[in-house]
This record gives C-alpha cells, sequence and structure tokens, in this order.
C-alpha cells in the first residue's frame, strides 16, 4: 500500500506547547521535497509525552496541511489496548490513511499477548495499521512467527521493522510469504532491507535529508544498486550522528541548528548536550541547505539524483 521514504516527524514546541506554524512548515518542506509519505505522533514526533487532545492536534495539523498530496499514516500506539483503539479511532476520523502502532512497552506481554493486542486494535477499527518493532524501546521483540500469524489479521498491512537484525527480517518476511508489506526503522541499513524484499523506510534522518534518503529507495526500487550505494554512503555519518543520543533529541537539535524550529522537547528528554552538537553539525557540512525552500539540496556528486 505504501512505499519508499516516509518521514517520522518531529513535533515541535514553543513554550510548552505545540508550535504549529513551525509544524506546518516542516510538513510542507517535506511534501515539497517529494517524501512518499508522513508520520506524525510517533516516537520521534515525542507521543509519549503528548497529551490525548495534543496527540489529536497534531495529526490534524497533518492531514489538514498535507491535504490529500501524501499519505498520512498516523502514530497511534500505546502499551493500553484500549489507549491504542481510542487513538486509532481518533486518527480515522481526523482523516488519516493509516495508523502506525508500536509493540506495547513497559508491560513486556508474551507474543500470544502482542498478536492479541494487535487484533483488537484491527478488529475495532476499520483503518489500515501498521505494527512496529523497535526491541530497543519496548524491551519486547514481535517474533517472526507472530509477524506471520498478524499478516493474516484485516487491516493490518505491514510492519516496520527497526531491529536491524537481517537474519531476522528474512524470517519474518518468509512467515509473511507476500501478505505484508516490510518497512524498515533503521535509517543505516536501509539499503540491505530493501535489497532483501523490504518496501521502504520510515525515517528519522528525512526530517533533514528527505532528498537524499527518497534517492536511496528509489533507486532500491528501480534496481539501480549504485545509485542507492551511492545514497546509503553519503548519509552514513549523518545517520550515526543522529543517534548520539535518544532520538529526537539529536534531529531536533539539527533542525534547530537549520533554523526550522525551537530546541524545545519535553522532560524527561533534555536538548543535545553542547559537547555532542559539534559532531552533529559536522556531519551535515556535506549536505547543502536552501534555508528559503528548508530542504536539503542532494549531493548531486555524490549521489547522482536531483
Amino acid at each position: 500500500m505504501f512505499h519508499g521514504t516516509m518521514t517520522a516527524l518531529i513535533t515541535p514546541f514553543s513554550d510548552g506547547r505545540i508550535d504549529e506554524e513551525a509544524f506546518r512548515a516542516h510538513l510542507e518542506r517535506q511534501v515539497q521535497a517529494g517524501v512518499d509519505g508522513l508520520v506524525p505522533a510517533g516516537t520521534t514526533g515525542e507521543a509519549a509525552t503528548l497529551s490525548f487532545d495534543e496527540h489529536k492536534q497534531v495529526i490534524a495539523i497533518a492531514v489538514d496541511q498535507v491535504a490529500g498530496r501524501v499519505p498520512v499514516i498516523a502514530g497511534t500506539g500505546s502499551n493500553n489496548t484500549a489507549e491504542s483503539i481510542a487513538l486509532t479511532t481518533a486518527a480515522k476520523s481526523l482523516g488519516a490513511d493509516a495508523a502506525l502502532l508500536i509493540s506495547p512497552y513497559y508491560n513486556k506481554p508474551s507474543q500470544e499477548g502482542i498478536f492479541q493486542h494487535y487484533k483488537a486494535v484491527a478488529d475495532a477499527v476499520h483503518l489500515p495499521q501498521i505494527i512496529y518493532n523497535v526491541p530497543g524501546r519496548t524491551n519486547s521483540n514481535i517474533l517472526p512467527a507472530t509477524v506471520g500469524r498478524l499478516s493474516y489479521v484485516s487491516n493490518i498491512i505491514a510492519i516496520k521493522d527497526a531491529t536491524a537484525d537481517m537474519e531476522q527480517l528474512i524470517h519474518s518476511l518468509a512467515a509473511c510469504d507476500g501478505r505484508m508489506e516490510f518497512y524498515s526503522g533503521d535509517d543505516a541499513t536501509v539499503m540491505p532491507f530493501m535489497a532483501l524484499g523490504g518496501d521502504g523506510v520510515i525515517s528519522v534522518v528525512s526530517n533533514i535529508a528527505p532528498k537524499t534518503m527518497k534517492a536511496l529507495t528509489h533507486a532500491m526500487s528501480a534496481g539501480d544498486w549504485a545509485k542507492a550505494r551511492q545514497a546509503q554512503f553519503a548519509m552514513a555519518e549523518l545517520n550515526r550522528v543522529l543517534f548520539i543520543d535518544a532520538n529526537p533529541i539529536p534531529v531536533k537539535a539539527a533542525c534547530h541548528a537549520l533554523g526550522w524550529c525551537g530546541d524545545e522537547l519535553r522532560l524527561p528528554l533534555l536538548p543535545l548536550d553542547a559537547d555532542l552538537l559539534p559532531s552533529l553539525l559536522q556531519s551535515m557540512q556535506g549536505f547543502e541547505f536552501d534555508t528559503d525552500r528548508g530542504v536539503e539540496q542532494l549531493m548531486v556528486n555524490q549521489t547522482g539524483a536531483n
């Protein structure tokens, strides 16, 4: 259903509130950069610290600003199944095209509990749903057999796999046998992920380098391995540095450095340590940013894209 580069959006704040003007500008620069989808209110959007009303506000702004030009995939996950259902219901009513649901965190559910959680949401809300496996945050892993079972559930159309485990990916792909799409949740391994059969990426890095990430995913879809390799290598240092602290701390610092939003996060997250900022800024030097239009000029000499 979806493909290519989908950006896991930051949520700009100002004085403790959602900065709607900065968020709309960020949405617009993403659309103008040509991304294939946008994901508001996910982990990168600090969903864990948004109130229910703020969560709906972020989704509503995204749907309104995008105005159908690209799909909006709303983050609606929770470790509380009832809350996930409520958030997904709200996302559908607000006009989101799909929902992204993180696997329940903190509770440490069994594989059967994970399956029943996702099935309950899918049964309750008729909206395309993407399950999200990120063991580093949830302290649980959606195993290939469970992914295979979920591929038969109505409304569950894809998985965002942030394990960076290519062996597990192979087994999950085999368990689904084409019934589910696969999106990478790890920017550093998009090329091998897609080479094995993935359909794209839900990306943090594309908040600041959407054209380059798009060049990578579209080159892989077209079978242009040389161009894809150039784009993956061009982002190698950026991919590393944008995760030197907990996401979204570094990417928000990068957006702030570009003048796109304030460097404001919600506790318990804090702005990037000043000692780490020079390495972040250095990793951005290979990209030329058009501050008027707010998108990076693709590294043409390295990627051959436009």
